[in-house]
């Protein structure tokens, strides 16, 4: 006898799931691949104006690529100086909260939902995806649901994030886990992970 194991016929969203009507859904994705992936790269402004008009809370001197993706932005608060590089995709079917002073680099994906393996009928869950003050998110990085990446962390690059990680660590691999310390503490505040002063990024 075959086993079914997943029924997509079965699947659908739960009630007020998007958190807007499909009109508005809709709506911003035209405006997302238009009037926000084709403007120039220098009108920072004029993409956080764009996101804050469909819900989105972004702070001040956000900075955010052409390329950046965001699924739903009235699930998305973005605190003041973030920086989020070319081609990140914040999959907020769920809510993303990103703090102060966070760099998330260029092809990182927070996926901000998933799905119940256990029903035949697939059903979705969301579940907030927290980004504390001060965290460095590097390139190509993977952040599953739920999770709380916590003050001052450094996720490297192509690392995948299944659990919380602890404030001021370094964390790598696949599943990320927390090596080191971000910095010693005679050079908190001053120099980099390298014992080099930190460089500017054009993010």
């Amino acid at each position: 006898m075959v086993k079914d194991y997943q029924k997509l016929n079965q699947f659908s969203l739960p009630d007020g799931f998007r958190g807007r009507s499909a009109m508005v859904v809709q709506f911003w994705w035209l405006v997302q691949s238009t009037l926000f992936a084709m403007s120039p790269q220098f009108m920072f402004g004029w993409r956080r104006w764009l996101l804050n008009l469909f819900g989105a809370e972004v702070g001040e001197n956000v900075l955010i690529r052409p390329s950046v993706r965001v699924t739903y932005p009235w699930k998305v608060k973005i605190g003041d100086r973030v920086w989020i590089g070319d081609n990140a995709e914040l999959y907020s079917l769920g809510e993303i909260e990103i703090g102060d002073d966070v760099v998330i680099s260029q092809k990182s994906y927070l996926c901000a939902a998933t799905h119940d393996f256990s029903k035949l009928s697939f059903d979705m869950i969301d579940k907030k995806i927290t980004i504390e003050d001060q965290v460095w998110i590097a390139t190509d990085v993977f952040v599953a649901p739920g999770v709380t990446i916590g003050r001052g962390a450094l996720i490297g690059a192509r690392s995948s994030v299944f659990a919380d990680m602890p404030e001021g660590m370094i964390c790598v691999g696949s599943p990320a886990k927390p090596v080191k310390p971000r910095v010693k503490s005679s050079d908190h505040g001053t120099h980099g992970i390298h014992g080099k002063k930190a460089y500017k990024s054009d993010e």
